[in-house]
């Protein structure tokens, strides 16, 4: 690897896993290692990191020069993490004081335009474009000017301290990172594909087993591009890895142009369609259209040594029949074949327990599909048992809010649930299937510690809606909000046309009533108050809305970003949103880093997102409740006016779900500890929590909120 990619990849692993790769200490060396790794310890507490003893211990022992050299690197990186990269300014210069009122702010700025000859002109009934009077949507003083006019951040105890800690060198670092995305039983963000695809190209070792399918296609280009085996057992594999060698989506969401293979590069993809028997041809079909464009690419018809190959590219064609296992099953129960369904499913074990509802619904024999069911579940991948326990134990307690449906880009609709109940005891002995079996597959714990504050963060069962971040929890998840106000902004700079994206906040009733909102159209109420909107984001622009939890009269606050003009959120050439928690008579700059508890980017095809809601239980305590939504919206001008009653609904539907949260393993951890006799006597430790404590014994298990994912068992 070059300099830049090393770069890339050390900040990389700082902000993924919060490590500092260094390579291992020649010896003691004289200088002044101690005192730079003591001002660095200073300079990242100003942005809420800090070193462990063990890194600080780490640095103590480097040349000095060597230690600044890190230190501005870490400190680069820390800053993007948190949002801090940026200047962040405010329309009003004094927020949160001496904010106008909504429509005093209009008058003011109209009584301006009507002094100024020129801009007097423009100003005529009967149509007036508030949002085109001058001054409106730009800032009207510099950076160092919002600066100036605020006092210094007094530091609080509660404010975030985020601990980074010494890592190893920065090839064992990546090659850890890389094992652990490869070997993911969830599917991955596109960010964490992307940066999959760039491990693989420079981590020499490469795994035997990648489970999840889209993970194996980026695998197999470095395999491919290695001339190492391919990793494949259904034709869709080698759809996959020809899409992502061709630049394209190995998702297969969207179609791919293929390019032009190297004649090498079509054997090794035409061997592995060979190597397949032609039961796996009905897969083909699905997508038909994608394999006739590959095949006019791989030219199969040159390469006779490879009969089979050639017979998928005729089924894609239509010369040669082969029926999917789904459309058999469908015709089975079309035909009413209850039984003859099963059978075929039972070849599929995912498929066969990702259908039990429908299947016990069909008024066949529940203790038939049962017994199938018991037989698939020890054959099932982890997650699909996972994914089949929270969805059974929400059918026992269904949400009044009905279903909601969330597809792989985060957007979301919410239905009425207007299946038949599940009776009898076939939900009780399908539960303990699945709780006997996930209990068998997870690894004997030790010595078994888990932080309480990770109890409520929902489990990963997909990775794909959650953009990595500062502070990122899975959909579902609850996690306490400290602090006596709540502030939470959005960042955008735009990359060619004027972009306006809108903060906004609905609040409503605990049976999700009243609404009430703030936004650009209503500055202020009793308790939260805007920062005033901004219209154009050539330089970037911040807007945000803080929120006096203390004072709140509505117990449910949802932060929305609207786009009402402009360039979508990934065309943009950057946007994130994130909140802060600060005490009552904390003052500082409008964006204080160390008060930062979460920042992600924005993404995705929507135009209106949703990261999260904030809710007040019965405790008078908040929590956060992630959601990580996007609404499609309208292709402009859209506003939280406009899609509350979708955004009422959708989110009840997510808080009053019953996600299967870290709690569930954590309760069969302890179980088979206890049943096993396995103690700390063992030697052995497992640590679950949000971070990784310092005195834990060598070689202890550690799951963190980087690293959930590998709590999925296999």
């Amino acid at each position: 690897m070059d300099a830049l990619e090393n770069l890339a990849l050390e900040s990389l692993v700082i902000t993924r896993r919060l490590r500092v790769p260094l390579d291992a200490p020649a010896g003691a060396v004289a200088g002044w290692g101690e005192t730079a790794a003591r001002q660095l310890d200073t300079a990242l507490l100003s942005v809420g990191f800090k070193c462990s003893a063990a890194l600080l211990a780490r640095l103590a022992g480097l040349p000095g020069e060597t230690v600044v050299d890190i230190g501005v690197r870490v400190l680069a990186a820390v800053r993007r993490l948190t949002g801090d990269h940026v200047q962040h300014n405010a329309y009003f210069i004094d927020f949160p004081a001496n904010v106008p009122d909504t429509v005093e702010f209009w008058a003011g700025l109209l009584r301006e335009a009507l002094l100024d000859p020129v801009a007097a002109a423009r100003v005529r009934p009967p149509v007036l474009d508030l949002l085109s009077l001058p001054g409106y949507g730009r800032y009207r003083h510099t950076y160092a000017e919002l600066l100036a006019a605020h006092a210094e951040l007094i530091p609080l105890a509660g404010d975030r301290v985020t601990v980074l800690e010494p890592g190893g060198s920065l090839e064992s670092e990546a090659r850890g990172l890389y094992v652990s995305l490869a070997g993911s039983e969830v599917p991955l963000a596109a960010e964490d594909l992307a940066v999959l695809r760039s491990l693989a190209s420079s981590c020499a070792e490469q795994p035997e087993h990648v489970p999840v399918r889209e993970n194996r296609a980026v695998v197999n280009e470095a395999r491919l591009a290695a001339g190492l085996p391919l990793l494949v057992d259904t034709v869709t594999d080698v759809l996959r890895l020809a899409c992502g060698c061709s630049g394209g989506d190995v998702t297969l969401a969207s179609p791919t142009r293929f390019r032009s293979f190297r004649r090498a590069e079509r054997r090794a993809l035409l061997a592995a369609l060979d190597g397949l028997p032609p039961v796996k041809h009905g897969d083909v079909p699905r997508h038909r259209e994608q394999w006739k464009r590959l095949g006019e690419r791989l030219h199969p018809h040159e390469f006779p040594q490879f009969p089979r190959a050639v017979q998928v590219f005729e089924v894609a064609r239509g010369v040669r029949s082969a029926a999917g296992l789904d459309s058999r099953v469908e015709a089975a129960l079309s035909a009413g074949r209850t039984a003859d369904a099963v059978e075929l499913l039972e070849t599929s074990p995912g498929a066969l327990l990702r259908r039990i509802d429908h299947l016990l619904r069909t008024g066949s024999s529940a203790s038939a599909v049962l017994d199938a069911a018991e037989r698939a579940a020890g054959r099932a991948s982890g997650r699909v048992l996972l994914s089949l326990r929270e969805h059974l134990q929400n059918r026992l307690a269904p949400a009044a809010a009905g279903r909601v449906f969330v597809n792989r880009y985060g957007r979301a609709w919410a239905a009425p649930d207007d299946r038949a109940p599940l009776g009898g005891e076939a939900p009780a002995r399908m539960l303990a299937v699945l709780d006997e079996e996930i209990a068998r597959r997870l690894p004997d714990p030790g010595e078994l510690t888990v932080d309480p504050d990770v109890l409520d963060v929902a489990l990963p069962l997909s990775g794909k809606g959650v953009v990595p971040g500062l502070g990122m929890l899975p959909r579902g998840s609850l996690s306490p909000v400290d602090g006596e106000l709540l502030r939470f902004f959005v960042h955008w700079r735009q990359t060619e046309r004027r972009t306006d994206y809108d903060l906004s906040a609905l609040m409503l009733d605990a049976s999700y009533g009243d609404p009430a909102h703030i936004s650009w159209t209503n500055y202020a109420n009793d308790f939260a108050q805007y920062s005033g909107d901004l219209t154009d984001a050539a330089e970037g622009a911040t807007e945000f809305v803080d929120i006096r939890l203390s004072e709140a009269t509505r117990p449910i606050v949802v932060p929305q970003v609207n786009i009402y003009a402009g360039e979508p959120f990934d065309e943009a050439a950057e946007a994130f949103f994130g909140f802060m928690t600060r005490g009552a008579g904390q003052e500082g700059r409008p964006f204080e880093p160390r008060t930062v508890r979460m920042k992600s980017d924005l993404r995705g095809s929507g135009r209106i997102a949703l990261p999260l809601v904030f809710l007040r239980g019965d405790d008078g305590a908040w929590r956060a409740k992630w959601l990580h939504l996007y609404l499609k919206g309208n292709p402009g001008f859209n506003q939280v006016e406009g899609n509350r009653v979708t955004t009422s609904l959708l989110v009840r539907s997510i808080v009053e779900r019953d996600h299967l949260r870290v709690r569930y393993l954590a309760d069969l951890l302890r179980t088979k500890a206890a049943s096993t006799g396995q103690t700390a006597s063992t030697g052995r430790a497992t640590y679950i929590g949000l971070e990784a404590p310092a005195d834990l014994p060598p070689g202890s298990r550690v799951y963190t909120a980087g690293t959930l994912h590998e709590l999925i068992p296999a």
